[in-house]
């Protein structure tokens, strides 16, 4: 197995793709039952116990199309191990986004911000230890999910799932080998990073307008191709019960390479701008997006990306 992903966007040779088998809303675990009282939606409570079958089926149904889909751009898929996570009260493989970071050819395995996530680790046995790196300092968290890399630069989001130890970690680790972290915080509404920025090449990213301006976003990309999106621009998916992510996770694509990405189909204005800036968009569906939290980023982590240079 080959590791080596220096950023979001180079041509994809290898990826896992996540699973929604044997997903489990956490009962005991209180990083997780503390969404109860910090969680802004109101309506519903926050679920618990084994996610519904049927939803679960349709989940791993969209997931098994997406393969689909990555293997037809000759991409070599990998998909978690086996794990009944209802028997242990854990949480799902939903979003191997979440558990490792990918940095050139090191996995790095954080501290995550809900200790029940921690399962994960075992469903990955096909990644060579040679390329694995704890964390080994218990007070540094952050999920993966709250990083993007392009190339030297790493952005890091600071909040609810990643603090100051975890940053402090990653540069001691990253910074003689020449990388810099830029810092991002103040970011209303925001748990991981992307379902507000997204890169999708060297000069285009785009941006949740409702949480990043012109006034407040990172200064690294004032030159760049900025795709700001409206609320309005952003269509919100059904979700069953209760939306474990906002509407934001319509702007969740996985970039195939510099100019083909694949976006939520039912996103018609975001295809529509990425088409008129000449990008190859591939609609296609994740039904359980919203209920479970995770986009075409999220329920993927590339291995390999290749640009021809490296």
């Amino acid at each position: 197995m080959i590791i080596n992903s220096h950023n979001e966007y180079d041509t994809l040779k290898s990826i896992i793709v996540g699973t929604a088998q044997n997903a489990n809303w956490p009962v005991h675990c209180p990083d997780f039952r503390k969404q109860e009282k910090t969680t802004r939606w109101k309506k519903t409570p926050l679920p618990r116990g084994p996610v519904d079958a049927g939803t679960t089926y349709e989940a791993e149904e969209d997931l098994n199309t997406l393969v689909s889909i990555l293997e037809n751009f000759d991409v070599k898929v990998y998909r978690p191990d086996y794990y009944d996570y209802t028997e242990s009260d854990g949480f799902y493989g939903y979003c191997p986004r979440d558990r490792l970071l990918i940095i050139g050819d090191m996995v790095i395995v954080p501290n995550m911000a809900y200790q029940c996530r921690d399962q994960e680790i075992e469903t990955y046995s096909f990644i060579p230890n040679k390329h694995r790196m704890v964390v080994d300092d218990p007070d540094a968290r952050f999920d993966a999910a709250n990083i993007l890399r392009h190339n030297k630069d790493i952005f890091y989001l600071y909040g609810d799932t990643a603090n100051y130890e975890g940053v402090r970690w990653l540069s001691n680790r990253l910074t003689p080998l020449d990388y810099k972290i830029h810092i991002l915080k103040d970011l209303p509404g925001v748990t991981h990073i992307d379902s507000t920025i997204s890169i999708l090449n060297d000069h285009t990213v785009i941006f949740n307008g409702s949480r990043v301006n012109k006034n407040n976003m990172p200064k690294y990309f004032k030159d760049w191709n900025c795709i700001f999106l409206k609320d309005s621009d952003i269509t919100a998916i059904d979700f069953l019960d209760y939306p474990y992510a906002s509407k934001w996770i319509g702007m969740n694509c996985l970039s195939i390479n510099p100019k083909t990405v694949i976006v939520d189909q039912h996103q018609k204005r975001l295809i529509s701008k990425l088409e008129k800036q000449n990008f190859e968009v591939i609609p296609m569906e994740l039904r359980h997006a919203r209920t479970l939290g995770g986009g075409f980023h999220c329920v993927t982590l590339d291995l390999e990306r290749t640009n021809g240079h490296r």
